[in-house]
């Protein structure tokens, strides 16, 4: 079944985003190589297991929210779904070097999300 595994707040300022978070809820960050400022955390539940991860990345345009990603077996398959159920793919199947792939969507309501594919050691 396809699950939320990751969601990503974006940021006017990186570093008060962080503090805030941090602060709220404790999630520990870690900056992620590659050509972007993009630092990732995860989530724990009372026990301290884990449980969804998250990314706070430079906000891209003034109206950007919070985007989840939705796993599922192929970004191909389902980017085709998106569109014959009336949605639109707004940023085509993209590779994570080492991690997968991801397409950015908007559905029929004009909400935004993103369904990632993953790759190697971080199939589930």
């Amino acid at each position: 079944m396809a699950t939320i595994v990751h969601f990503e707040i974006p940021s006017d300022n990186i570093e008060r985003t962080k503090k805030f978070y941090t602060g709220l809820f404790g999630w520990k960050m870690e900056k992620m190589p590659g050509p972007m400022e993009y630092w990732m955390f995860a989530t724990t539940d009372e026990k301290g297991e884990k449980k969804i991860g998250g990314g706070i990345m430079k906000k891209m345009h003034p109206q950007q929210g919070i985007t989840n990603y939705i796993n599922v077996p192929s970004v191909d398959e389902y980017s085709k779904k998106v569109q014959a159920l009336g949605g639109k793919v707004v940023v085509p199947k993209t590779e994570v070097p080492g991690y997968g792939y991801f397409a950015q969507c908007i559905d029929t309501e004009n909400n935004a999300f993103a369904i990632w594919e993953p790759t190697g050691a971080h199939q589930q």
